[in-house]
């Protein structure tokens, strides 16, 4: 076996990649650039080589500069994660070169399987069912109108050597095409040194489901089940999960069978994925094949018990997969949540700065893991498995120079909605501050009814969240529980209250038992009765709420038990009571006396600032163009300029018709959260 490699990649794939090394004992080399100097993979891996600046292209994709760390290492292997070099066939040919075993497939397959145009060719010669389109290039916005016209709207734009969203856009009409597709271009560009672009059918109603599939080079290949991956947004998976609540075993074996067709036509060794559209009816298209480890690897890893990153050093190694396709079975199931660092209350937009708070729920080995080993030294066994894949840290620095995930957080059990239940108390659970984040909106969908029932498809978010997430309204009982927990709370916080101000002694309680909670616009009287074990809150209808819990002041997360089932609510403090985020609600709660809250209802309600007549910054980034002028008359949905932040373009519109008075900012301008960037009268 391999006694080290060189992990080609930063965060947390880096780390998930050292972990399985460190079982095996390889040892393990990490590359960094300037911004990724005390990163969370540099300190994992047993040594660490600086490679350039913080921009990718003049570190982490730059070949010779991998190439000069792999000798001064002596690393025997390379293993590239996903994205950067991981699906370029230039960098696995120069590792042949230099006699250093790639971790992942044969050159020719990267260059096959890269490509989405050949490889679209390839899948239809090995009898894979493909998605009508235009296979060959589009030169520009002009050819891609007409092409599109000819196929039938919607259509799909996509770069040939894109992934992870970058260089794809749905486009209805011929303007979205005209714009679309230069837009597309410039990513791909930006992303992959490669603008090149084509145009397929976009399947209305459609499911994201992917295969697995794992082969070495002596002619073996099998699949390991599917992942659903049909919560996206821009194109981008948010939540995955295995198995896919939709299949059946048919079109499960059908699909598998497939996609290991098509891993022998182009001679693969090591872990893949197929992709495919799947319609109402369980017809399913070929869309790619990525010749890679999979960002959503791990619920596959949850639901087999197979360590996809050991196989795949396995099959580098040229051993023989131990495994045959009688042996693959799926126990349980597996969601994967992907927390980045994206604002869901500005449109998603990406968010860097310090995390200044980091706490992730502890991780606990389940079900099929425990064949395997478990991930963390100190996980221990339950029925349900919590898993978090990740390469930051708290106090750490969440750059702009590199895609925004902060984690995959994970859950396994039993069945799914249990592991569903899992994730809402783990996303709970889940301590982030200092940036933007989407933990609000990943606790939303997995309470929201549709999605609870299985029932979405990629066009989910968008249907489900037309005008964008602007949090998250709970239910009557949602809040009573909420309320319930922070009167027992407050209560506590008040006992400690009075004793350190020296007004309470050991043989008189002062603090009252009637209370008013005000949350999410509602009141609700309650009277608090309270013993060693923990408290009865009465509401005024009568009703009643059990709450225990060993929550002390200034504990930022509290774990309650509600009438015998858990709640875990981040708390923070404001004046007069608690800022509570739970199940994707941000809440401001107030405890008061009944005369406090009687005053309360006199005082006038603070108005925001006025910014209707400026166009804000919404992210930091960096001004692309501005397409307006001083003097311009806009029209609602007029692009007005475009913003780059973390490798993605994002066009600001006019929300309404004005004209432009002020300019504050140019091409190449860098900006922050809220500055000016335009003015109308």
């Amino acid at each position: 076996m391999f006694k080290k490699i060189l992990i080609a990649n930063r965060g947390e794939i880096a780390c998930r990649v050292i972990k399985t090394a460190r079982k095996m004992g390889i040892a393990t080399v990490a590359i960094y650039s300037d911004a990724d100097r005390n990163a969370l993979h540099v300190k994992m891996a047993d040594e660490a080589v600086h490679i350039g600046p913080p921009p990718a292209n003049e570190s982490y994709i730059v070949i010779d500069k991998v190439m000069d760390a792999i000798r001064q290492t002596g690393a025997e292997a390379v293993h590239p994660g996903y994205g950067f070099l991981s699906e370029n066939p230039k960098f696995a040919e120069a590792l042949e070169a230099e006699g250093v075993a790639f971790i992942g497939p044969p050159k020719g397959a990267i260059e096959k399987m890269g490509d989405k145009i050949t490889s679209k060719k390839i899948a239809q010669d090995a009898g894979v069912s493909t998605v009508p389109g235009h296979m060959g290039l589009i030169e520009d916005a002009a050819e891609a109108i007409k092409i599109s016209g000819e196929i039938g709207y919607p259509v799909m734009l996509k770069a040939s050597a894109g992934g992870g969203g970058k260089g794809m856009r749905i486009a209805w009409n011929e303007s979205e095409v005209a714009e679309g597709f230069q837009a597309s271009k410039n990513e791909a560009a930006s992303s992959f040194g490669d603008d090149r672009m084509f145009i397929e059918k976009f399947v209305t109603q459609p499911r994201h489901i992917e295969i697995q599939v794992l082969c070495d080079s002596h002619g073996n290949g099998i699949y390991l089940g599917e992942r659903e991956c049909s919560i996206q947004r821009r194109n981008q998976k948010v939540i995955e999960e295995a198995p896919s609540p939709f299949l059946d075993e048919a079109t499960r074996k059908a699909m598998g069978e497939q996609a290991v067709a098509l891993a022998h036509a182009v001679d693969y060794a090591s872990a893949g994925t197929v992709e495919f559209i799947v319609d109402g009816d369980r017809n399913f298209y070929f869309l790619e094949m990525n010749t890679r480890l999979q960002v959503e690897h791990p619920v596959t890893e949850l639901i087999t018990g197979v360590d996809l990153v050991e196989q795949m050093i396995r099959v580098a190694y040229g051993e023989k997969l131990a495994l045959s396709q009688k042996d693959i079975s799926l126990t349980g199931w597996a969601m994967e949540s992907r927390l980045y660092a994206e604002d869901p209350y500005r449109g998603f937009l990406p968010s860097i700065g310090r995390l200044s708070r980091y706490r992730p729920p502890a991780e606990v080995a389940a079900g099929p893991l425990l064949d395997n080993g478990k991930w963390q030294d100190d996980a221990t066994s339950g029925e349900t498995a919590v898993r978090n894949d990740t390469g930051v840290y708290d106090g750490g620095e969440i750059s702009m120079y590199y895609d925004p995930m902060i984690a995959k957080l994970c859950t396994w059990a039993p069945d799914r909605a249990q592991s569903i239940e899992a994730m809402r108390v783990a996303l709970d659970s889940f301590e982030i501050e200092g940036i933007g984040h989407n933990l609000p909106f990943l606790s939303a969908v997995m309470d929201h009814p549709k999605f609870v029932s299985g029932d979405m498809t990629t066009a989910f978010i968008a249907e489900e969240y037309p005008e964008g997430f602007e949090g998250v309204e709970l239910e009557d009982e949602a809040l009573r529980r909420i309320a319930a927990s922070c009167a027992a709370m407050h209560r506590v916080a008040e006992i400690r209250r009075t004793r350190v101000s020296g007004r309470m002694d050991n043989h008189e309680r002062k603090v009252g038992e009637d209370w008013v909670v005000s949350v999410q616009g509602q009141n609700y009287p309650v009277t608090i009765k309270a013993d060693r074990e923990g408290s009865t809150v009465v509401f005024d209808n009568g009703t009643e709420r059990r709450v225990s819990s060993d929550w002390t002041p200034g504990d930022q997360l509290a774990t309650l038990d509600v009438d015998g089932a858990p709640l875990v609510l981040k708390v923070g403090k404001v004046s007069g009571g608690f800022r509570i985020r739970s199940r994707g609600a941000d809440l401001k709660v107030h405890v008061r006396t009944p005369r406090q809250a009687e005053l309360a209802q006199l005082m006038p309600e603070k108005l925001p600032p006025d910014t209707s007549k400026m166009l804000l910054c919404p992210m930091p980034g960096l001004i692309v163009k501005i397409d307006v002028a001083v003097g311009d008359e806009v029209q609602e949905g007029q692009a007005l300029c475009t913003v780059e932040a973390m490798k993605m373009e994002n066009i600001l519109r006019a929300e309404k018709k004005s004209v432009v008075t002020k300019i504050n900012a140019g091409p190449g301008d860098s900006l922050a959260v809220d500055d000016v960037i335009m003015e109308f009268e």
